[in-house]
């Protein structure tokens, strides 16, 4: 089974690059963040073209997430992060499919900082935090993906002395990152490639991907059920490449089946 994450950046005006990625890589469970799209406009008919059921969580202009399935439909849990019923950001979405439990996230990127994004940023991964926790000793199979908007360590920046006052590698950020990772989930990437240079963005500014002068901030986190099942994982990098693309690369991983 193949699960990945994907930063669309324009769940609508990149479509096509979505949907050929989709008819290319096929995977069987993709999580989307930043549709930039109310739900009533969320390219719903095209997706199903595709081969593919979904649920989204939209918002005008901003934040959006939404799980895709092959050949099953997620049945929705929630599509809000608990902890704060006055934080209206589309940013969450959690759904059962195929026998797990999958969370779809994008957490606020926080810049500048320090300041009000920034208190947001470290409030929310605080509720991501606590949610997780639950999850995790609920003992069920669970994926926690998405933009996390935050590179855990220097390995995962190009240049990281350039990067230090940066929300996504403040020391609060990265240290947020390892107090959730330490309840016990596998970062996926760095369980195969624990210390090769990976990166899921580039900026479209100063030749960034040409350069390979990258960021690695869309993780998939896995419950031990799931990362004892894990065979493969990794970035498609070439899809940053094609002409409209995301800034983002989808990550993935394959997992066995469950027995």
């Amino acid at each position: 089974m193949k699960i990945a994450t994907y930063n669309v950046n324009g769940v609508n005006g990149r479509l096509q690059v979505l949907l050929r990625w989709l008819n290319e890589a096929t995977p069987d469970i993709v999580c989307l963040q930043e549709l930039k799209a109310p739900p009533e406009k969320f390219p719903a008919s095209a997706i199903k073209d595709a081969g593919y059921k979904a649920i989204w969580h939209g918002q005008k202009s901003w934040n959006g997430v939404a799980i895709l399935a092959r050949n099953e439909e997620p049945k929705e849990i929630c599509r809000a992060l608990p902890g704060d019923p006055e934080d209206l950001h589309s940013r969450y979405i959690e759904a059962s499919v195929a026998n797990m439990v999958v969370g779809c996230l994008y957490l606020p990127n926080g810049n500048p900082a320090p300041g009000p994004k920034f208190d947001y940023k470290l409030a929310w991964f605080e509720r991501l935090t606590k949610h997780a926790a639950g999850l995790f000793k609920s003992g069920k199979p669970v994926v926690l993906t998405g933009d996390y908007n935050v590179m855990p360590t220097e390995l995962d920046v190009y240049k990281p002395e350039r990067w230090v006052d940066d929300a996504l590698f403040r020391p609060e950020s990265r240290a947020a990152f390892k107090k959730l990772v330490s309840q016990g989930w596998t970062d996926a990437i760095r369980k195969l490639y624990p210390d090769q240079k990976i990166y899921t963005f580039w900026d479209y500014f100063r030749n960034a991907y040409g350069r390979d002068a990258g960021l690695r901030i869309d993780h998939l986190l896995l419950s031990p059920h799931v990362a004892k099942r894990l065979v493969a994982a990794g970035v498609d990098r070439h899809v940053r490449g094609w002409e409209k693309s995301s800034d983002h690369a989808p990550v993935w991983i394959e997992v066995a089946n469950s027995k």
